[in-house]
């Protein structure tokens, strides 16, 4: 009697099971096994092709659709999460730093902000500023703006906490969104990969070469032709490494950093050994500069100087940071986007720079 039982329980129970089966209660867990994948929203880019061209790699130079040298100045704004928090996001930040001269917006993702807003509410302010960036002629920069050791998961701050897989998916929702839009020439893959003198962890060339190498697979595997950013060691100041062996991938750039007190004068020649001689083989892009030296007249003598120093190289430049509360700041306040010292500087270059490599996208 009790065996005759066990089998009839279990026959209502493999009834049941079926019956939920063909009812569409498929779900154990939590999850849907039969569901088709959930893909994110990919927006029309159509306009933003129609508003800008297309910006590519012709060995050690940019250009665009048509064969013409771009060498881009530009400044990066603060985390659009920290200023859509301080009530100050509007498309007047992109107005403003178009007024000044830049032609390009490098938008710093910090891996923290990524997290804590998600990926959906994120993506809002990225569709965001590239629409405003398009109505108003800029080209973007997306970086991933950690610092530290992404191999060992270790890092100067909080908000730069990331990990392989993160980086990974980040990279791979940005470039399945952003896939068409000319607007965003450029996908900054790490900000400053450092190893803060062995304070955190040791780096390998080796390793980050690889692991900017499958960046790039993933990225054109998922349909876009932006230009990836690698930067090199040092907190992307030291591109030696190309001297002997380069990323393995064509139609990239490299990064670097180069701000005045990474080095002392004279500065050329350091320049030189430390990234300039890249740029005579590969697009190089200083996505990040600025004043952080004592006295404004020893900042401006290097700025002259390095903004020399790009012009005769083809060498784009970002400059930081097109903000009152960042340092060092641009701009005195939200209210008047009054310049500072260092704001005026950048708009003075910038307008002065007449060279006939330096083209304003069409």
């Amino acid at each position: 009697m009790g065996k005759i039982a066990i089998l009839f329980v279990s026959a209502l129970v493999l009834t049941s099971s079926s019956a939920c089966a063909q009812s569409g209660d498929n779900r154990t867990h939590g999850y849907e096994w039969n569901s088709p994948p959930r893909r994110p929203h990919i927006p029309d880019w159509k306009q933003n092709v129609i508003l800008l061209p297309h910006i590519l790699v012709a060995g050690n130079r940019l250009v665009d659709d048509r064969g013409d040298t771009i060498v881009f100045r530009g400044v990066s704004i603060a985390d659009p999460d920290k200023i859509e928090q301080e009530g100050k996001w509007s498309r007047k930040i992109f107005s403003e730093a178009r007024a000044v001269g830049a032609r390009i917006i490098r938008i710093p993702v910090h891996p923290g902000a990524w997290k804590a807003r998600t990926a959906e509410n994120y993506l809002t302010l990225l569709d965001q500023a590239v629409e405003w960036c398009t109505e108003e002629s800029l080209y973007v920069d997306i970086d991933w703006h950690s610092i530290g050791n992404l191999e060992e998961g270790l890092y100067e701050q909080p908000v730069y906490y990331t990990d392989l897989q993160e980086t990974f998916n980040f990279w791979k929702v940005i470039a399945q969104h952003f896939a068409g839009a000319n607007t965003v020439a450029f996908l900054e893959l790490f900000n400053e990969p450092t190893d803060g003198g062995g304070r955190l962890g040791n780096l390998s060339w080796e390793k980050w070469k690889k692991i900017n190498e499958d960046l790039i697979k993933l990225i054109r595997a998922n349909g876009n032709t932006s230009i990836p950013l690698v930067a090199g060691f040092d907190w992307a100041y030291d591109l030696a490494p190309l001297r002997y062996d380069p990323v393995d991938a064509d139609g990239i750039g490299y990064v670097v950093h180069p701000y005045p007190h990474k080095r002392t004068p004279p500065y050329t020649p350091k320049w030189d050994e430390d990234f300039g001689f890249a740029s005579a083989k590969y697009p190089i892009v200083a996505t990040e500069l600025g004043f952080t030296l004592p006295t404004l007249k020893a900042n401006q003598e290097y700025g002259e100087e390095i903004v020399g120093y790009f012009r005769e190289r083809h060498i784009s430049w970002i400059w930081w940071v097109f903000d009152p509360l960042w340092r060092p700041a641009m701009l005195e306040s939200w209210s008047t986007f009054k310049l500072t010292p260092e704001g005026q500087f950048f708009e003075n270059v910038s307008r002065g720079d007449t060279t006939e490599s330096t083209k304003t996208p069409r």
